[in-house]
């Protein structure tokens, strides 16, 4: 993205030298533009705390922010404070079956496998693809429109294909958009993911129970 043409960037990045500058729109466009995380040895803005901060309020002013995706893989989401705005006006970008499609990959690939201790706590990649027929069948969806919904999710990043170990057809497993996601937003993934695969487990209703309690907080304010 060039500067010369948004105000933001001139803004922002002012105070900063031409090197100093040159590394966080550099930064910026990796994180915002790579399909997958960027490593950190491709981003020597985060080397240089005035780079950094730099790199912090672009982000921010565009309404994005840094997520950590491990100890040295970066990318960038939504701002949680703009993720709640958004949510608030009623924007979603995907439709009814292609949500549902997507909770089932991630209940398969994801909710189950960490159930049973194969996944850690908070992790958003996954080796057990979720196959087609998984999909279809407790999808209740028609066979053309939850085919054409795998078919958008993955193209958007939102689901991957994998082959499974033995080399065969596999399935469709969780795409690198999810990384994106910050700590509060997995955390809301998540708890979602639990009242889906399991609604009458306790673990839901300890969900349903935090929310409740985080509900009449913010009516008493």
């Amino acid at each position: 993205m060039s500067s010369d043409r948004n105000p933001i960037f001139d803004t922002v990045l002012a105070p900063l030298t031409d090197r100093q500058r040159e590394q966080v729109e550099a930064a910026y466009a990796l994180l915002e533009n790579s399909r997958d995380p960027v490593h950190r040895q491709d981003l020597p803005a985060l080397q240089d705390p005035t780079s950094r901060q730099g790199l912090d309020q672009l982000l921010r002013h565009t309404g994005r922010t840094l997520v950590a995706v491990d100890d040295v893989r970066f990318t960038s989401g939504y701002d949680d404070t703009v993720t709640a705005e958004l949510t608030a006006d009623g924007w979603q970008p995907l439709t009814a079956i292609e949500r549902a499609v997507l909770v089932l990959v991630l209940v398969h690939s994801v909710a189950i496998p960490r159930s049973e201790e194969q996944l850690g706590a908070d992790t958003w990649t996954s080796e057990f693809p979720t196959t087609e027929a998984d999909v279809l069948r407790d999808g209740k969806v028609p066979s053309g429109a939850g085919r054409a919904a795998l078919s958008r999710l993955v193209g958007c990043g939102l689901l991957a294909r994998r082959r499974d170990r033995s080399g065969g057809d596999g399935g469709y497993v969780p795409g690198a958009q999810l990384l994106r996601l910050t700590p509060a937003a997995r955390t809301r993934l998540q708890d979602q993911l639990i009242l889906a695969a399991a609604p009458d487990h306790p673990l839901a209703a300890a969900v349903r129970e935090r929310r409740n309690r985080t509900d009449s907080r913010e009516n008493i304010r």
